[in-house]
């Protein structure tokens, strides 16, 4: 069986199989392409020892476990910058900075609210906050960043 025979006999089933654990239409895509190049890079060491469609989603699985490794680094190093205003991440440790940042939030209109606390107490991904709202991952990152804006500016009040 030839690459392109693969190709068509087994996409739309690595499609699906990176659909049950992404949700999302547009990273299952991705990631199920970066698989089949992947694949066809290195299709002269499959040995056979398993399916095609087995071999195909292991190498799915693993890229997108990957992604979301890198996501989760790049997350922690966002909330770990240092900005020259106030550090509200740092702030959350002091406790009497961080009753203060409750409290702006408990008065905090949505979806500034929810998407910072998705953010930095359920350290979601933007991705996966954009998918939680509908919208999408810039739109997450654009609404966290404002929020941040509007804790600093109360705290600095």
């Amino acid at each position: 069986m030839d690459f392109e025979q693969i190709y068509k006999a087994y996409y739309i089933q690595v499609f699906s199989y990176v659909m049950t654990f992404s949700g999302n239409p547009e990273e299952a895509e991705e990631v199920t392409q970066k698989a089949f190049f992947k694949a066809l890079l290195s299709i002269e060491k499959f040995r056979g020892e398993s399916s095609h469609y087995t071999w195909l989603c292991t190498i799915a699985k693993n890229i997108y476990l990957d992604k979301k490794r890198d996501e989760q680094k790049h997350r922690r190093s966002v909330l770990s910058e240092k900005d020259t205003s106030v550090n509200i991440e740092e702030g959350l440790e002091d406790k009497d900075t961080a009753l203060r940042i409750h409290r702006i939030l408990h008065q905090m209109e949505e979806p500034y609210k929810e998407v910072f606390q998705l953010r930095v107490f359920g350290e979601l991904s933007f991705s996966d906050i954009g998918n939680l709202f509908g919208k999408t991952e810039s739109w997450a990152r654009v609404t966290f960043h404002r929020a941040k804006i509007k804790i600093k500016d109360k705290l600095e009040q």
